[in-house]
């Protein structure tokens, strides 16, 4: 009912509009990247090296342990872990050492488990790209300790963990947001990579494929100057020149081609089977009634007694790797290398211990390879470990550039590029649509969080307002009484829960719903008041028709508002309206194009079938 004193409202009509104004052609950019930019830039070889100088750590670190532990020497000179003489006493080597990783890790912190890559993908999903300081000191100590002492571990995993932890501590210092907090710790994890390997351009795939979860210039460009910038220092810490340094191959012919194919089918049956194995023997450990602290014991008992039937399957194994690139391995050494290394990997792997899986998976990967060079009539050898190898690492990791870059930035080996596309592919191909989740991601699972691997185009960043709002839009007039709308909404006949007012011209003043009407007749209203007058108090949300339904959606779930009215830039008039729901059309418009089927050249023409944004389906003329 009418109240006869007017209440103390603005007299102005506030409108939230955040979208800016200015022609739509001008406004709109390939990319969302700004000036800040370069603040990330000025630090990225910072990061660059640190990431260099973590790398060189824990390599000396390893040698360090390793020269303890199986030569009573205190060196940090490279060694290689066959050539002990310490017989049966050498089984107790590594489960001496998985003791004190058990220790570190109950006492310390549990995130040094694992082989790095899954930590750093969990710290930047969900725990906004932060990791403590303590990980960045133990991590490496852990796999120092785990690797000296006979693990079956490669160096990548914990150094891109290391590098990780100390691109993010230094991002801690400063204010930034979650998302350039993730591109430092992604840019140091790059860093730990390419001063490792002398593999720059395959450490900003993996950045890519694996840790970022995107592909923007912001994140990017700063993962590339680290990378670039710790593959420089790399000759003056650790060596220079290539890792493992190969003749160029000869081109295959279209058999051989074929060939590559089939071994990326093995490879990709073989990474299917290494995953199976690790997260067995991980179940099998939960199992236990034991702390998980003394699992590790157990791991490094397996793996002292895998060294008794093949010492070359302990440590890293690098000169494993060239022995296979080079073709110097007897193919009775090689079957028994891959058996022990890959049984003795997967069980320390599932014990919790710390270490890595590039290295291990590149062995396993270059002995199948080998074997599999053996039967055929064309190819060297080394050039089949060396497919063998990128395959066997796309497939696991799933990620087959990185894997493709990545075997042609260790070897120079350029011939190769096209049987290593053909076998990563095929492997990638085959670990995709046998296994639901990767050997990285499934330890993610595991823990309640799920890791979606596919980049996509969003499709709010593709279509205009213009494409999804209603039209024409129902509305009431600016002149209406507030009496008049009152029983316009109370009436029998269907309503929507609200409506734009709008004056003669066009120009829209306010919006009106449901609970304004409720609050009208529980409060009353001033006689005589208009919803022109009453409506101008609000303040709304609206969109502009040129604008980008991402934009729109973003207001409108800041705002928390259900229905926006939709105006003409140029002159500001009505043209549409949005609402939730409109949203919800455009992620099943999406949805349509993944899994509608037609064919689209027919030898008999019909009619063909045309699917609008908003669902309705028209024949054509």
């Amino acid at each position: 009912m009418p109240m006869s004193s007017a209440p103390d409202v603005p007299p102005l009509v506030h409108h939230k509009d955040h979208a800016p104004h200015g022609s739509a052609a001008d406004r709109l950019r390939d990319f969302s990247a700004d000036w800040r930019l370069l603040i990330l830039i000025a630090m990225a070889p910072v990061i660059g090296t640190v990431g260099a100088a973590a790398a060189w750590i824990l390599l000396h670190l390893i040698a360090l342990f390793t020269n303890i532990a199986y030569y009573g020497r205190f060196s940090a000179a490279p060694v290689t872990i066959e050539g002990h003489s310490l017989g049966l006493v050498a089984v107790l080597i590594p489960v001496a050492g998985c003791l004190i990783i058990g220790l570190m890790a109950r006492y310390g912190s549990e995130k040094i488990r694992g082989h790095g890559i899954p930590e750093a993908m969990e710290a930047i999903l969900i725990g906004r790209s932060r990791i403590a300081a303590k990980v960045a000191v133990l991590k490496p100590i852990s796999s120092a300790v785990s690797i000296g002492t006979g693990g079956p571990f490669g160096a990548e995993g914990p150094i891109i963990m290391t590098g990780g932890a100390f691109g993010s501590l230094f991002a801690q210092f400063f204010s930034l947001s979650n998302a350039e907090r993730k591109t430092l710790l992604v840019a140091g994890a790059a860093a730990g990579m390419a001063a490792t390997f002398g593999t720059p351009i395959a450490a900003m795939l993996l950045a890519v494929e694996l840790l970022l979860f995107e592909w923007k210039p912001r994140s990017f460009v700063p993962v590339a100057i680290a990378a670039v910038v710790a593959a420089a220092w790399r000759p003056y810490l650790l060596q220079a020149g290539i890792l493992f340094p190969m003749t160029s191959s000869a081109a295959l012919p279209p058999l051989g081609l074929l060939f590559a194919a089939g071994l990326g089918v093995v490879a990709g049956l073989g990474s299917g089977l290494l995953t199976q194995m690790v997260y067995a023997s991980e179940d099998l450990f939960g199992r236990l009634p034991m702390h998980w602290m003394w699992w590790p014991m157990i791991g490094g008992l397996v793996v002292g007694l895998g060294g008794l039937i093949e010492p070359h399957a302990l440590g890293v194994g690098y000169e494993n790797i060239a022995a296979l690139l080079n073709g110097d391995m007897a193919t009775a050494a090689i079957l028994r290398l891959v058996i022990v290394k890959a049984v003795i990997w997967a069980v320390a792997l599932g014990s919790g211990t710390s270490g890595g899986v590039l290295a291990p998976l590149l062995i396993i990967g270059g002995a199948l390879g080998a074997l599999f060079g053996t039967l055929l009539p064309v190819g060297d050898p080394g050039l089949w470990a060396l497919a063998g190898m990128a395959a066997m690492m796309g497939g696991t990791m799933r990620s087959p550039l990185t894997a493709i870059i990545f075997a042609l930035e260790l070897t120079h080996n350029l011939g190769a590029l096209v049987p290593l596309t053909v076998a990563c592919v095929i492997a990638h191909t085959t670990t995709v649509l046998l296994l639901r989740r990767s050997i990285l991601t499934e330890k993610v699972a595991r823990r309640g969080h799920h890791v979606t691997r596919e980049y996509v185009i969003d499709p709010f960043e593709t279509l205009r307002v213009a494409d999804i709002m209603a039209k024409p839009v129902d509305t009431l007039p600016a002149t209406m009484p507030i009496e008049d709308a009152v029983a316009f909404f109370t009436a029998d006949t269907p309503r929507h829960k609200s409506y734009p007012v709008i004056e003669q011209d066009g120009r829209m003043v306010g919006m009106v719903a449901r609970a304004d009407v409720l609050r009208w007749r529980m409060q009353g209203w001033n006689e005589g008041a208009s919803l022109g007058e009453a409506t101008a108090e609000h303040e709304i949300v609206i969109g502009f028709d040129d604008e980008l339904v991402g934009a729109l959606a973003d207001r409108m779930a800041a705002e928390d508002a259900s229905r926006v009215p939709i105006l003409r830039r140029n002159d500001r008039k009505l043209v549409g309206l949005v609402a939730r729901r409109d949203l919800l059309r455009v992620r099943a418009h999406a949805r349509r194009h993944e899994i509608e089927r037609t064919a689209l050249l027919r030898l008999r023409p019909s009619a063909p079938q045309v699917t609008d944004v908003k669902g309705a389906e028209t024949k054509g003329a």
